[in-house]
């Protein structure tokens, strides 16, 4: 079967195995699926269809397939799209046959799994809609579903946004209590840089415009994070700024206000919503009598 990853996206193999085995376990316990071995022969075959109820943006195909592979092998699975696509409700996303008892266990984890990696898909999707023809950037943040943040970062590339950070690990971002133990802003960006390898960026968060102008003179940020600052300020920081750092407007973002932001002229939002707040996509597996 061809390859059922979005094309501009990358989701290890690893976090699909490890995903799918957790919430296969947490399924089917120590007993396996107790109804389906009572009321389904060993023997029996079935065939379904896995449908798109609503329209949006698939992310997660990947997840389903290796869902039932784990349960049997032999299931033969066929996609009619691929993750990233944009369907209409109705669309069939996916055949599939083989044991019964296979499918019918393996049913609920794998639609948990593309249906809430399509709802983030689907609504990092809105966001980006609402800002087009403008030059920002939609990211996600670490508000992640412990265990799921490479998912649901995958997610968040497939509706076409973009990543902020995976961890701790991959860049520096002081935030205000980092500056409040450090004794200040000068003083936190100054350590930051001696400790810094040359590859990793800085990123200062700030809630107002005079911490701007002192992280702005001392030229030791790469990025500033404005918290939760309105549209007139934004304004004013971009004014401010003048290209000579990148700007990340943060803090009760929404789908009505997205677009207001853009027009400010910040270069990347970030919100938590997309990954936290992101309804379920309704899908369904149906058997095929």
């Amino acid at each position: 079967m061809p390859s059922l990853f979005c094309p501009d996206a990358f989701l290890s193999p690893l976090a699909v195995d490890a995903a799918v085995t957790r919430a296969l376990d947490e399924d089917l316990g120590r007993a396996g699926d107790v109804t389906s071995i009572a009321t389904i022969p060993e023997d029996a075959q079935a065939r379904a269809l896995v449908v798109a109820r609503a329209g949006g943006i698939i992310a997660g195909l990947p997840l389903m397939t290796a869902t039932f592979q784990k349960l049997a092998p032999e299931i033969e699975m066929s996609a009619c799209v691929r993750d990233g696509a944009i369907v209409a409700p109705k669309t069939t996303l996916m055949r599939l046959s083989g044991p019964a008892r296979a499918l019918l266990a393996g049913e609920r984890t794998a639609l948990n799994l593309l249906g809430h990696l399509s709802g983030v898909a689907s609504a990092t999707h809105e966001f980006v809609r609402r800002a087009a023809g403008t030059n920002l950037r939609i990211c996600c943040t670490r508000k992640t579903t412990p265990g799921l943040r490479a998912l649901q970062k995958y997610a968040v590339r497939c509706g076409g946004g973009f990543n902020h950070r995976f961890g701790l690990d991959d860049a520096i971002l002081i935030k205000d209590n980092h500056i409040a133990v450090a004794g200040g802003i000068k003083p936190v960006l100054q350590r930051a840089r001696s400790m810094s390898g040359h590859l990793v960026k800085i990123e200062i968060e700030v809630d107002t415009l005079e911490q701007l102008r002192e992280v702005l003179g001392t030229g030791l940020a790469d990025v500033v994070l404005l918290d939760n600052m309105d549209l007139a300020t934004l304004r004013e920081a971009v004014a401010l700024a003048n290209g000579r750092v990148v700007l990340e407007a943060s803090g009760g973002v929404t789908l009505g206000s997205i677009a207001d932001i853009a027009a400010t002229g910040v270069d990347y939002i970030s919100s938590g919503a997309l990954t936290h707040s992101a309804p379920n996509f309704d899908m369904a597996l149906d058997i095929e009598a």
